[in-house]
């Protein structure tokens, strides 16, 4: 059986990818959750992996760790990782991979908290060259191979990996084109991406750093969390 270890559903944006991707393909696997504690994680989280980090998979003796490490040993035991259609798959790999390494500015600017509302204070021009990349990426992925999915009709990684994106957007109400807008309404209808969210609502854990980050960006319109 493979085990998940992940962190705090509401901030671990790394976590997500791998869990809503072995959920919406009905991939068997056990949760272990760990929430971030407020000294730091190298010592705990390196009990179940090697960097340190999450996410880590576990398939008995096996250990993944790396989102997208994971998501390639996945797929090279189930269907329906990637796109079986060659172009879609490599657009699929290449914009994922993109996710993967860049987007830097999104990410320190716009922390994942799923349940705050946040308007932002400004977008700096790094901030809106970040959003205006990926709203190229979905209407392109989209147009290419018709949608609702970004590389054709069924769920692929290439969704996962902008998950948490998704969250962002709706956190921090990202100006979006009309068509990202829509994929990124579908995404949040998806059932397994919104059991992530309830699951995130009802968490207990508040981990200062992480809510600092997201108080940094501006003013908080509305705190959805129990």
């Amino acid at each position: 059986m493979l085990t998940l270890h992940i962190a705090n559903k509401n901030y671990s944006s790394w976590s997500l990818r791998p869990w809503i991707l072995m959920q919406a393909l009905d991939i068997e696997f056990t949760e272990k959750l760990h929430p971030f504690p407020a000294d730091g994680i190298w010592d705990i989280y390196r009990t179940f992996s090697p960097s340190g980090k999450v996410p880590c998979l576990v398939d008995d003796d096996l250990i993944v760790w790396d989102s997208l490490a994971i998501t390639e040993y996945l797929a090279e035991q189930n269907n329906g990782v990637w796109p079986t259609n060659k172009i879609a798959r490599s657009w699929a790999r290449c914009a994922a991979a993109e996710m993967h390494s860049g987007f830097q500015t999104l990410r320190n600017n716009c922390g994942m908290s799923c349940g705050m509302r946040i308007q932002l204070d400004n977008i700096s021009a790094a901030l809106q060259k970040d959003i205006s990349r990926i709203d190229e990426l979905w209407c392109e992925g989209l147009r290419k191979f018709g949608g609702p999915f970004l590389a054709g009709e069924k769920f692929s990684a290439v969704d996962a990996f902008f998950a948490p994106v998704v969250f962002r957007a709706q956190t921090y109400h990202l100006p979006l084109s009309n068509t990202a807008k829509n994929y990124m309404q579908h995404m949040l209808h998806l059932p397994a991406m919104q059991k992530w969210y309830d699951a995130a609502l009802i968490e207990v854990w508040r981990e200062p750093g992480h809510e600092q980050e997201v108080l940094d960006a501006g003013k908080v319109i509305a705190d959805h969390r129990r």
